[in-house]
């Protein structure tokens, strides 16, 4: 009998204890991100930082891949009904995020409905305008954005007889150096990554060209492409040309060509600037980074590059009270100093003012000069319709055919003119497929 009433009474002590833990457990937010590699690493210290300031819920991040891999896990699991609370979709999947019936809870809504303060006015203008509704609602959170810039060796730049302090200005200069980096010994002149992003969108925006009609999208759906215009087939005709003689040098789609600059083959790498971190890691020389170059043929001034990145979007499905604590997590990485330290780690430029200033003010700018190339870039002047950005249907797809049709041109199987051409009438068929499906939304 006693042993009976002890396991009885253990028993009743372990459902106690039970049933105390599920009351105090904390409210799981699942965060599904694209960050590898170190930056992975920096996602879960954020998210980990701030499960430490309260206990009421826990982020989770959980990486799903690249980009592309990360928003289309997201949709299959809304199809499915296991959604996570948060997903990082790059910015060409802005248009279908928001074609997403039913599938989206706007940021704004979501601070508002938790009761927290939402200022827009703190946001950097080039990043909040991409995410915004006509109205001016923004639909997400911006977290991780940055622009190209001109990443070039200053070591490799002494020792071509080249200043290390006055970067190549213009494509003209690009061409000039390379060539005296090619005769002191180096591989190539320069390489670039991203290539649609960088020599196609912000090449664009860049010299104030529209990449397609009804102001690259923001307009409506009937939007078509123009990117095979005179200037644009100008100038990938001549990068084709260089590579010839290793001026350039082709890598890869992406970030594939890294290697190319950080091994000191190439001397020149025209890609992110959230390669900050990698370029800390990798690169044993003196490097710097410098605004991206003008083709004084196609424009007098530079207008101002657009971003690229991610931003945060939060998904409808989930108990209100959940939201609350999205809402928390928001507020906590929009905060001066995750979003300073976020910057100054990465390369990615802060999505606020208070942190650009606070980053000033840790002297970061002055530790680490042309740190703050990629925010003069963007804020170099106001956006025009065709320097804001762009808002195409199907752009992943999309991009994949451009840069199939760029490494045609690379390979000197078709000339910029046609496989720009072809890129224009294979994309404006996806848009319109896009606007069929989304007609009326």
């Amino acid at each position: 009998m006693k042993r009976r009433t002890t396991i009885a009474l253990a028993a009743a002590a372990t459902l106690t204890a039970m049933s105390v833990g599920s009351a105090f457990a904390a409210t799981e937010i699942q965060w599904w991100h694209a960050m590898g590699g170190v930056n992975g690493e920096r996602v879960n210290k954020i998210a980990g930082d701030f499960n430490a300031t309260q206990s009421t819920y826990k982020v989770v991040p959980v990486y799903k891949g690249n980009y592309t891999e990360t928003m289309t896990a997201s949709i299959a699991a809304f199809r499915a009904k296991k959604q996570p609370h948060i997903v990082q979709v790059f910015e060409v999947g802005t248009a279908t995020m928001m074609a997403a019936k039913g599938a989206v809870y706007p940021i704004e809504d979501v601070m508002k409905d938790s009761g927290l303060a939402f200022d827009k006015s703190i946001y950097l203008p080039a990043v909040i305008s991409y995410y915004q509704r006509p109205n001016g609602d923004l639909l997400s959170m911006p977290f991780n954005s940055s622009t190209p810039v001109l990443w070039y060796n200053r070591d490799a730049f002494k020792k071509a007889g080249l200043d290390p302090n006055k970067p190549p200005k213009t494509w003209d200069e690009m061409a000039s150096a390379s060539k005296k980096l090619l005769a002191s010994g180096m591989k190539c002149g320069f390489s670039f990554g991203w290539q649609s992003w960088v020599m196609v969108e912000n090449f664009s925006a860049w010299h104030n060209l529209a990449l397609g009609t009804m102001a690259n999208g923001f307009e409506g759906l009937g939007t078509e492409f123009t990117f095979n215009n005179p200037k644009v087939v100008a100038m990938l005709q001549k990068i084709a040309d260089w590579s010839k003689d290793k001026v350039f040098e082709y890598g890869g789609r992406r970030g594939e060509s890294l290697p190319k600059f950080t091994n000191g083959e190439c001397g020149m790498w025209m890609n992110s600037s959230a390669y900050y971190g990698s370029m800390k890691k990798n690169a044993k020389f003196d490097y710097a980074q410098s605004m991206l170059p003008l083709d004084t043929s196609s424009a007098s001034a530079p207008q101002n590059s657009i971003i690229g990145g991610a931003t945060l979007w939060v998904l409808k499905g989930h108990d209100q009270g959940d939201y609350k604590g999205v809402g928390q997590f928001m507020k906590f990485l929009s905060s001066p100093a995750v979003q300073a330290w976020w910057h100054q780690e990465t390369g990615y430029v802060p999505i606020t003012t208070p942190a650009y200033a606070l980053s000033k003010k840790q002297g970061f700018y002055k530790s680490n000069p042309g740190t703050d190339t990629a925010i003069k870039q963007l804020s170099l002047n106001t956006p025009t319709p065709s320097s804001r950005g762009l808002r195409f249907g199907n752009f992943v797809q999309i991009r994949d055919i451009i840069n199939e049709e760029m490494e045609a041109i690379w390979a000197g199987k078709k000339s910029a003119q046609k496989g720009l051409d072809d890129a224009v009438r294979r994309g404006n068929v996806l848009l319109r497929k896009f606007q069929r499906a989304n007609k009326g939304s």
